[in-house]
């Protein structure tokens, strides 16, 4: 067979048994080629593990950088934590040097407050008061962090990480005990409290207010019951010029971040004790009233309040009283306050040196104005314990003579101050008692005595001044009377209760008086209320006055015999001057006044003057 033949013969397919090598031939070669030979078990074992060993070592060499890595970063970490430890460090070690005075002075920027609103007042004397202000702290200025002139690289990339440092923290947390107010003379003024407080933190403020941010702030202020030492420091202030307080705060704690949300910002914290810092304000020039100085006068209580207008009305149950007050404003005008309604106890001063309260008033809620406070004041007169006449009495004899009246007010809320106040006079002098006269008057000998009886019927109009519309019954009347040879023009001078002597004459006596007329008890009376005509209100009141003694003054019987002659021979008789005082024996509508056992009474109006005149003719003469 040919090698053609050979080549050409038909290829032999393989089954899925397995498959056995060709048999030799002649082309078969003697040696065998190493990629002919099949591999042997041994070969394959050595190819594996050359695989694992390859396998092993990048294994070993990733570990390797992995650890490379791994130590790299937490060197890293360990030296950026140190950094930041030691940056921290630096920065807590000069906020450790910082005092309450170095925040104060150079830190903390207040500005106003321009709203002080009294929110409440309690039982105990503490007052509820909201501030608002606008207030920043400049941290930068006191851990010396904000951008200078002068800085190096390296301490320029520290004040640099403080700055942002500052920026990220943006705001502290405050959180004050109670704060001790102390006067100079260590007296004790006030003390507040107030819930923790947000203020701002920033770097680099700008020259204007921008950077400032509106803080509302509650307090509890609980002002001292010593009055005395209240007012020694008014008058310190005022004659220094100057109202100096010194602050004592046992504890103030200072927090990263707000109030309401933690954080690691909350990590930062701050804690001072034992706070003592001194508070200065100059008191600005008050508008009506001189400068502050030692040489200066305090003004009075009276000096600051103007009572512009006052009124009494009686009620079926009580009688109210409304008035319009303004006061000078001595507040700076960048303040602003609102205030609630105010209680306050009205008082005259009596005998035994104490007060009798007379009205209970409020004030409606009002606002700081400038230059004047106006105060609208409405309340109602207080039932009067006995004996309320002598102090009435007096008050109201003062106030018709144009003097002013010593009043005492307090304020129920601080019952340990009280504030002496003068009630103002009228404008012009009033007269109470007008038209008086005697109708039917008949004058005839007394049969016991040398001198005369007088009867007749005494008329009067009892006008109150504007503003006092009180609703009286007149129910008796106590005349003390000189007569004239003549009519009078003028009214007598008062005399207050306690100065007034049942039996003492006018000293000298006054022309032309030859005659004085004083019955021996009250006389009973009946009043009727007439129209007024731009007065207050106004009463027709009458009393009957039989056989009263009229006795001729000392020295004075030409000037009675020439009296009686006019009426004789005179075609219309005489005309009789009349001046005096008389005692009022009143009913107030509304105005209960209670005697020791509790009973409803009237109150007497004492020594009330009063002018007039009557015309006796012969018919009147009983001889």
């Amino acid at each position: 067979m040919t090698l053609a033949e050979n080549n050409s013969s038909p290829p032999c397919f393989k089954g899925k048994g397995k498959a056995r090598h060709p048999e030799p031939s002649e082309q078969t070669p003697l040696l065998l080629h190493h990629s002919d030979v099949a591999p042997s078990q041994p070969r394959a074992t050595d190819d594996e593990d050359v695989d694992l060993e390859s396998s092993l070592d990048a294994r070993q060499r990733l570990y390797s950088k992995l650890r490379i890595v791994f130590l790299a970063s937490l060197a890293f970490c360990i030296i950026t934590f140190l950094l930041f430890a030691l940056l921290a460090y630096s920065y807590a070690a000069r906020l450790s040097d910082v005092s309450p005075e170095d925040v104060l002075e150079n830190a903390l920027v207040i500005q106003g407050p321009y709203r002080v609103s009294v929110l409440n007042v309690t039982a105990d004397g503490g007052t509820w008061i909201q501030v608002r202000a606008k207030v920043g702290i400049d941290a930068g200025s006191i851990i010396g962090v904000d951008t200078d002139d002068d800085e190096g690289t390296f301490y320029g990339m520290w004040k640099s990480f403080g700055r942002w440092g500052v920026k990220i923290l943006d705001r502290v947390t405050v959180d004050v005990s109670t704060a001790q107010i102390i006067s100079q003379r260590q007296a004790l003024l006030a003390t507040l409290d107030s819930p923790p407080f947000e203020l701002p933190v920033t770097v680099n403020p700008p020259y204007d207010d921008s950077w400032l941010s509106p803080l509302s702030l509650t307090l509890f202020v609980v002002p001292t019951r010593n009055a005395s030492d209240m007012n020694h420091f008014v008058h310190d202030s005022w004659h220094s010029g100057v109202a100096s307080v010194h602050a004592s705060i046992r504890s103030v704690v200072v927090s990263g971040g707000s109030t309401n949300t933690g954080g690691w910002r909350q990590m930062i914290r701050l804690q001072r004790l034992g706070i003592q810092t001194q508070l200065s304000m100059k008191l600005s020039p008050i508008p009506g009233l001189p400068i502050p100085g030692e040489d200066v006068p305090l003004p009075s209580i009276s000096q600051l309040v103007t009572l512009q207008s006052f009124s009494v009305e009686s009620e079926a149950k009580d009688v109210t009283v409304h008035a319009l007050a303004t006061v000078i404003n001595p507040v700076p005008p960048i303040m602003d306050l609102t205030a609630p309604s105010l209680p306050f106890i009205i008082s005259l001063p009596s005998e035994n040196h104490s007060s009798i309260p007379i009205a209970s008033v409020h004030t409606d809620p009002f606002a700081l104005t400038h230059p004047n406070i106006t105060l609208t004041i409405s309340g109602s007169v207080l039932p009067l314990p006995p004996p309320p006449s002598a102090s009435i009495s007096a008050f109201i004899t003062r106030y018709l003579s144009l003097e002013p009246n010593p009043v005492s007010v307090a304020c129920p809320l601080f019952p340990s101050f009280a504030m002496d106040m003068e009630f103002p006079p009228p404008s012009s002098k009033p007269q109470i008692l007008r038209n008086v006269t005697i109708h039917d008057m008949k004058i005839k000998p007394n049969s016991a005595s040398t001198g005369f009886l007088a009867s007749g019927s005494v008329f009067a109009h009892v006008v109150l001044p504007k503003g006092m519309d009180l609703t009286l019954d007149v129910t008796r009347v106590f005349p003390d009377v000189l007569v004239f040879d003549g009519e009078v023009h003028e009214l007598p001078t008062l005399l207050l209760p306690q100065q007034k002597d049942e039996e003492e004459l006018p000293d000298p006596l006054p022309e032309r008086a030859f005659g004085h007329i004083r019955p021996e008890d009250w006389l009973e009376a009946t009043s009727v209320q007439v129209d007024t005509e731009g007065e207050g209100s106004i009463f027709a009141v009458t009393a009957d006055m039989r056989d009263v003694p009229l006795e001729v003054l000392p020295g004075r019987q030409k000037q009675f015999s020439n009296f009686i002659s006019k009426v004789v021979f005179g075609t219309h008789g005489a005309l009789a001057g009349l001046q005096g005082t008389t005692d009022v024996g009143v009913h107030i509508l509304g105005l209960p006044f209670r005697d020791h056992e509790d009973t409803a009474t009237g109150m007497d109006l004492l020594g009330l003057p009063f002018q007039g005149s009557v015309r006796i003719g012969m018919k009147d003469l009983l001889v």
